[in-house]
């Protein structure tokens, strides 16, 4: 009777144990994110098994972006660290040519001069896109503000001051706008951020190209500096009447409103993935894995877009940070490119990722 008791138990519980090794075997291999997706886990094997360190310096621009990459890779890889600071481009570019960092980033490629003085040689590999926005604080007005390309020159040439000029105003007729100053927030640290944004300007006036020109550092009329992105964003939000320039990333996840900018063709864009991505679309990236996107073609494009690059030696002394390197590399421009969507940066391009990866095969260890 015992073992009749203990038969019946059994046969009762194999439906629980069978169900319960269902949902075990259903669930391994995968890991809810902070985004609350369901991911795989790395499939793949370590790029090494040695414990690495490597530290990278630049832009402020994909920060957001390269920090998330590198905390996910340590989340599937603990044994590799990647940390990224976010100097700004110019800094970036500076240190890397003093070889103080394993890896640098930039939005605006470097220059023939600037690789000149490297001596282990220079591979720009472009890792993400996205768009620049004139982001503003104008009490009342949360969306729907325009502004022309002579508009937009004009307010950063401090020529136009007052948020109801009539040039502003006609193309707004149904934007309530104050008779209020306008205070301009620029960077004031070398930045490729306005390296693009200075270099749009001058390509579409030559008023602009005349008195200020391009480059990571301009001698802005008036206005207010700040550090990063992320110094002209904490700007903007606080100071009444603004107007700035910031990557379209951090003007999403702050939730400040920017505005939709006259295009080459006449046309009036919201910055979106959709319209930069129409941009990218109209630009052919050369051999050297470098372009300089001013003034894009296309009805629906974006008019102020960019790739942004990691700069690396063609040459490493350690083969195993060498490995790491190139491990994270390519996991974020397959994998990570999906959690450039998420943050508002854009995917890109499957012929683009084959260039680098490519380019990315090149880096080699050597003296």
């Amino acid at each position: 009777m015992r073992s009749l008791k203990i038969t019946k138990k059994r046969t009762w519980l194999a439906p629980i144990l069978a169900l319960t090794l269902l949902i075990v075997t259903s669930c391994a291999g995968t890991e809810t994110t902070e985004t609350g997706e369901a991911e795989e886990t790395a499939k793949k094997p370590a790029p090494t098994t040695a414990e690495v360190s490597i530290t990278g310096a630049g832009a402020s621009f994909p920060a957001p972006l390269y920090q998330r990459w590198f905390s996910e890779y340590n989340r599937l890889y603990p044994n590799i660290k990647i940390s990224y600071q976010s100097v700004g481009s110019g800094a970036g570019v500076e240190q890397f040519t003093k070889e103080i960092p394993f890896f640098a980033a930039s939005d605006v490629a470097m220059k023939d001069s600037e690789i000149a003085k490297v001596e282990r040689g220079v591979q720009l590999l472009p890792m993400t896109a996205g768009s620049i926005v004139i982001a503003y604080n104008v009490p009342g007005v949360e969306t729907g503000l325009k502004l022309s390309r002579e508009v937009y020159v004009d307010i950063f040439l401090g020529k136009i001051t007052k948020w109801n000029d009539r040039r502003i105003v006609e193309d707004n007729p149904e934007v309530n706008l104050p008779n209020q100053n306008i205070t301009v927030i620029h960077r004031s640290d070398g930045s490729g951020t306005t390296g693009v944004f200075t270099k749009h300007l001058s390509a579409i006036s030559p008023a602009w190209k005349k008195e200020i020109g391009e480059g990571k550092t301009v001698q802005w009329k008036g206005g207010v500096g700040a550090k990063g992105n992320e110094g002209v964003t904490a700007q903007l939000k606080q100071t009444e009447g603004s107007i700035g320039y910031v990557e379209f990333a951090y003007a999403k996840q702050q939730k400040i409103p920017f505005a939709a900018l006259e295009n080459k063709a006449g046309k009036f864009i919201q910055a979106s993935q959709e319209s930069a991505s129409e941009t990218l679309a109209a630009v052919k990236l050369p051999e050297n894995l470098r372009a300089f996107i001013t003034d894009p073609e296309g009805d629906n494009s974006y008019p102020i877009v960019t790739y942004t690059w990691i700069l690396a030696y063609k040459k490493y002394e350690d083969p195993e940070k060498l490995k790491a390197f190139k491990g994270v590399i390519k996991w974020s421009l397959e994998d990570g490119q999906k959690i450039s969507e998420q943050l508002g940066y854009i995917p890109l391009p499957e012929n683009v990722v084959e260039k680098v990866e490519t380019a990315l095969e090149g880096i080699t260890v050597g003296e």
